[in-house]
């Protein structure tokens, strides 16, 4: 099992911001403003306008939508909220598979940030979850503000939590939660759930799997805050959130998977991620595998 390489600084140039103007999008924003005064970055305010199929003609009403849109646009920018941060907008039309990943490449995207209602059950299933067809498809991390999550002024990171899975390969997730632990000097928590395991074999698959996850560190982790490693006995659903509100954490950093399915979820009804956003306490940032 490979080491996690030397930690480096983020460089986060560019931040994307999706917004659809709900109260979702406005609680998000003040997450993205703190990321873009902390790494000098530039925010880029994006809406998609949904295409409407099998229609060719424009109609007055389109030009409607589309005027209104590029006036709120326009006003968002102008927030006093950002301050001396660096704003662009852009609009544009199609489906958000379609359109945010293009967004990423060709403005060179280093990080999305975005707010959700954070659907669940049937809901979801009927209505869909455009954060999730984003942080599913994004090619960078997504950070997602679900909806049990209440901003504090200002947002700083003191407690981050970050879920692996040992069996499979968690190197770019821990570089990620070990590059923002460092540069926030924050508290880094290394949680691995393993579930359905008998009481009395318990202490011989921690001490193993404490093992598997110290020998993951770059040992100039422990220069500046020796990481916390722990052990559930739980679902990784509820071994999450629990710890995320037992130790009160400022930002969960965990991977998703492309497809809809991981092997973190073969137990669950909904994808773990999309369960962990919808009920976490604070942030969840997301990197693709």
């Amino acid at each position: 099992m490979p080491t996690v390489p030397q930690v480096t600084r983020l460089s986060l140039k560019n931040i994307l911001f999706p917004t659809d103007f709900s109260s979702a999008s406005s609680a998000a924003l003040p997450f993205a403003q703190a990321l873009a005064r902390t790494y000098g970055s530039t925010i880029l305010l994006a809406h998609a306008i949904a295409s409407v199929p099998h229609r060719n003609v424009v109609t007055d009403q389109d030009d409607f939508v589309w005027h209104e849109s590029r006036q709120k646009l326009s006003e968002l920018a102008h927030a006093e909220s950002f301050g001396d941060t660096p704003v662009k907008t852009l609009l544009d039309q199609g489906d958000l598979n379609e359109v945010i990943p293009a967004i990423i490449r060709d403005h060179d995207i280093d990080m999305v940030v975005l707010g959700t209602h954070g659907r669940r059950g049937v809901s979801k299933l009927v209505l869909g979850s455009d954060a999730e067809k984003i942080y599913r498809s994004a090619s960078c991390p997504v950070l997602t503000i679900g909806p049990n999550v209440h901003p504090t002024e200002p947002w700083s990171l003191v407690r981050i939590l970050c879920p692996v899975d040992v069996a499979e390969d968690p190197e770019l997730v821990l570089h990620y939660a070990l590059s923002l632990a460092e540069e926030n000097r924050a508290q880094c928590i290394v949680l691995q759930a393993i579930p359905l395991v008998p009481w009395q074999h318990r202490p011989d698959v921690e001490e193993r799997s404490r093992r598997a996850l110290e020998s993951l560190m770059p040992a100039e982790a422990e220069n500046w805050r020796t990481p916390e490693f722990l052990i559930r006995w739980e679902y990784p659903v509820e071994a999450i959130v629990r710890t995320s509100c037992e130790r009160e954490t400022d930002l969960i950093v965990m991977t998703v998977h492309k497809s809809r399915v991981s092997a973190l979820a073969t137990h669950l009804p909904w994808p773990v991620a999309s369960e962990v956003v919808s009920r976490a306490p604070c942030p969840v940032l997301t990197v693709r595998v």
